[in-house]
């Protein structure tokens, strides 16, 4: 089977000939994967990367994950932009004029040219502060455009074409509707909102849904195998159980339920803590949550989880990138390697990955000798 075949034979519920290897590769990794490129592209280089190391890629493409309303002007919506470099640090400013009155969102991340397009940054100013702000934003704020549209077809096709058999394509869209929320929101306002201003938190919840609902929709009429959902901020370090089923589930619900109606694949990412929350992600109904990570950074067991919804959901992981894989042994990465296939493998349902993407310096001879194992030991 190729790449391609394998990743698709899972998500169609069938065995494969063997588990996928889904590493997860962005600008960080390939930037020094590839260290005489002066930028790096991760469908492009991400693909490469692949075909010389021998694993099936699940490409995530940015192209779609700022909203087009931030990217340009529209009727009665003036978008003006600005960045700045101070000190190592790139702040961007957006300014929105409307005929009610003006939004800003401010962000600021640390500034290296060659990996910036994957670097997430962080809001200092809110585009979405108050009751006037939503007002505006509920008045103004336009409908997807047709050019808009086409972009995202064009690019479907042209992604398709550099990933061949190597694997599939699964960009990241607006995001799940609590992590698009928490960019434009305050997290902390955010979080007591349902208690103290529930009138507000389901106005601005349910228009932050059908504005993703429509990302989704437009992606869905592409070449893109999967659709990639960020759901990482509601984690169960933060978000409790109830709350995730009574103030966010509902709403990420509907981008699921968009996707999957649309005949596509919906990939759900929280790398982090989620233990509480998984018998919701299988009735979100999304087909592979990324992923089970395990302490320090997750609080979750991959017997566990394929134990309570591995007949539901694909699950995706557990090998820790951080801790263990840039300073392991070759003997203790086989060591774990096979006891993570040996969990994940039976019935199907799996990907091998890493906890979360790939780190700049990794060891390669690491990271040849978890493929080679997982070859080895994912075989059915």
């Amino acid at each position: 089977m190729t790449g391609r075949e394998r990743l698709l034979c899972v998500l169609q519920g069938s065995i494969p000939d063997r588990v996928p290897i889904g590493l997860f590769v962005q600008e960080e990794f390939l930037s020094y994967f590839f260290p005489t490129k002066s930028k790096v592209d991760r469908v492009i280089d991400g693909s490469e990367c692949a075909r010389i190391l021998g694993f099936d890629i699940i490409t995530r493409g940015l192209e779609f994950t700022v909203p087009y309303f931030l990217k340009k002007t529209y009727a009665n919506w003036e978008v003006e932009k600005k960045n700045q470099i101070s000190n190592g640090i790139m702040y961007s400013t957006v300014l929105i004029r409307t005929p009610k009155g003006t939004l800003k969102q401010v962000e600021g991340t640390p500034y290296d040219e060659k990996i910036a397009a994957g670097t997430h940054p962080s809001t200092l100013e809110y585009l979405i502060d108050d009751e006037r702000d939503l007002e505006i934003f509920h008045k103004y704020v336009p409908d997807i455009d047709d050019e808009s549209i086409k972009e995202m077809k064009e690019h479907g096709i042209h992604v398709k074409k550099v990933i061949g058999d190597t694997g599939i394509s699964a960009p990241w869209g607006f995001g799940g509707v609590y992590n698009m929320a928490s960019t434009y929101r305050s997290l902390e306002k955010l979080m007591i909102d349902p208690y103290v201003n529930k009138d507000f938190y389901e106005a601005y919840m349910g228009k932050m849904t059908q504005l993703i609902v429509k990302n989704y929709e437009c992606l869905s009429e592409t070449e893109f195998d999967c659709l990639g959902v960020q759901g990482n901020i509601a984690n169960s370090a933060l978000i409790g159980e109830e709350y995730f089923k009574s103030f966010i589930l509902p709403y990420e619900k509907q981008v699921v339920d968009v996707i999957k109606n649309a005949g596509k694949y919906a990939l759900y990412h929280n790398c982090g803590k989620a233990k509480i929350l998984q018998k919701s992600y299988a009735e979100m109904g999304i087909d592979i949550w990324e992923t089970v990570a395990g302490p320090p950074q997750g609080d979750n067991s991959l017997a566990e989880a394929k134990r309570l919804i591995g007949d539901r959901v694909i699950l995706s992981g557990n090998l820790d990138q951080v801790n263990f894989l840039k300073k392991a042994s070759l003997e203790e990465i086989d060591r774990e390697v096979t006891r993570i296939i040996n969990i994940g493998k039976p019935g199907g349902k799996y990907i091998f990955a890493c906890s979360d993407y790939l780190e700049k310096d990794t060891p390669i001879e690491n990271i040849k000798t978890v493929i080679e194992v997982a070859k080895r030991e994912g075989k059915y």
